[in-house]
């Protein structure tokens, strides 16, 4: 959901991929209903593994987040370029509950999300580059696997 909530209200600024360490292989469909509620493109979704975006190929990135509550104490990959990296725990709406409490979790989960991105594309855009400077000369030479 970040992915098409950021490249909705944040882009051309800001531009969104969403990858996760063990990709189920579509997008749950409660997603979809939840992006579309909003007025979301969803066309273009697709689940993807983080691998992806490990390659010289992939697109810079200069800030990553992870969201899942679950992927707190997850090793991550050395991302190319450095970039600032961050958890933002969002409760998995995917995990099993009653079929309406379901989507309020996808509900609940979109809101929050959106809200932190409201937040990080608020900031202007000089402290966003200087906060991923400065990470960026703390890192130098350690570029080790985060885990956050």
């Amino acid at each position: 959901m970040a992915e098409a909530i950021v490249n909705h209200f944040a882009h051309p600024q800001f531009t969104a991929y969403s990858a996760g360490s063990h990709p189920k292989g579509s997008v749950h469909p409660l997603a979809i209903e939840t992006l579309q509620h909003f007025g979301l493109a969803t066309d273009t979704l697709h689940s993807k593994s983080w691998d992806e975006f490990l390659s010289p190929a992939a697109p810079q990135m200069d800030f990553i987040f992870t969201l899942c509550d679950l992927a707190a104490g997850e090793a991550c990959p050395s991302w190319p370029g450095l970039p600032m990296i961050a958890h933002w725990g969002v409760a998995d709406p995917s995990l099993p509950y009653k079929t309406e409490d379901q989507r309020k979790a996808f509900h609940d989960a979109f809101l929050m999300i959106k809200h932190r991105i409201d937040l990080l594309t608020a900031l202007p855009l000089e402290k966003l580059e200087h906060l991923t400077l400065q990470h960026h000369i703390s890192e130098i030479g350690n570029q080790s696997a985060v885990s956050i």
